[in-house]
């Protein structure tokens, strides 16, 4: 947990509509995070991320850019496919405990490749030849077998890639002591999102429906389906 002398963190609800407000510039082509230059004081300084983002490696998705932001605002754990490994937890219990940052978002994206291979996997019965690559797949395959699948296949990719981020999200929550004692206690809000490539928005769709704290006018969020 973070110390007392810890400067007080952004609430979940205003971590989430900073991210919000920053993935609308970003769409708006109006940000600045480009523009920031490194400065000697990232080095003396502690770090503060107002949220952590567990994303996918994909290279068309590239955090920061996305929601805006620069050096030292988010800590970023990415993996393809977005999955919930032990390192991962790992991150990202250090990040919440030593740096008080009080909102988890799992994001996946539409056309991923590692949700797209393990359909496909699903579909052949034969799995990729890497053992590597198939510690991937087999992370998620558990989330999307058996859901009801439309015929079009975008469409069921895009439905696997939304249970993906719930089963990633719903593990954070309940895999790990140290989530999930900071998320009881309110210090901890895991939330899901998808990033669509073809428009740039980041819809938050899963647990999105955060309470503001005391003193906090509340704000409409996205419900989850």
């Amino acid at each position: 947990m973070p110390t007392s002398a810890s400067p007080p963190s952004l609430s979940p609800s205003q971590a989430l509509e900073r991210l919000k407000a920053g993935n609308r510039r970003f769409q708006e082509a109006n940000g600045h995070s480009l523009a920031r230059a490194w400065s000697r004081d990232l080095a003396e300084t502690q770090q503060r991320p107002f949220a952590i983002i567990l994303g996918c490696s994909d290279s068309r998705t590239p955090v920061e850019i996305l929601f805006d932001e620069g050096f030292g605002d988010l800590f970023v754990v990415r993996i393809a496919g977005n999955i919930v490994a032990p390192s991962v937890v790992g991150s990202i219990e250090f990040a919440a405990a030593q740096f008080g940052s009080q909102l988890v978002v799992v994001m996946g994206h539409t056309r991923c490749g590692a949700v797209g291979a393990t359909l496909s996997s699903i579909s052949t019965g034969q799995g990729p030849e890497s053992k590597n690559i198939r510690s991937i797949t087999d992370r998620i395959a558990p989330h999307v077998e058996g859901l009801p699948m439309p015929s079009d296949p975008n469409e069921a990719l895009r439905i696997a890639v939304r249970a993906n981020v719930r089963a990633s999200a719903d593990h954070l929550r309940h895999g790990s002591r140290i989530l999930e004692e900071l998320v009881e206690s309110g210090h901890l809000a895991v939330v899901g999102a998808e990033y669509e490539i073809e428009t740039g928005k980041v819809d938050f769709f899963h647990g999105a429906a955060l309470a503001p704290p005391e003193g906090e006018p509340s704000r409409p969020a996205h419900a989850a389906p």
